[in-house]
């Protein structure tokens, strides 16, 4: 009882983006890279310090 469906090939989407923009989404990138890495070494520091060190969570 399972029906045929056809495969379409996959499409492709072609946008415009100008250097400008480039540059802002790449800085933005690297923002939040950086973010990204900050939190990680605050999250392991939270890892590594004893239990009853530990501050509380709100």
């Amino acid at each position: 009882m399972s029906t045929a469906q056809m495969t379409r090939p996959p499409q492709t989407l072609y946008v415009s983006i100008r250097r400008d923009e480039l540059r802002q989404l790449k800085d933005e990138r690297d923002q939040l890279q950086q973010e990204v890495l900050r939190l990680r070494s605050y999250l392991q520091s939270q890892l590594e310090l004893p239990s009853d060190a530990k501050p509380a969570l709100c």
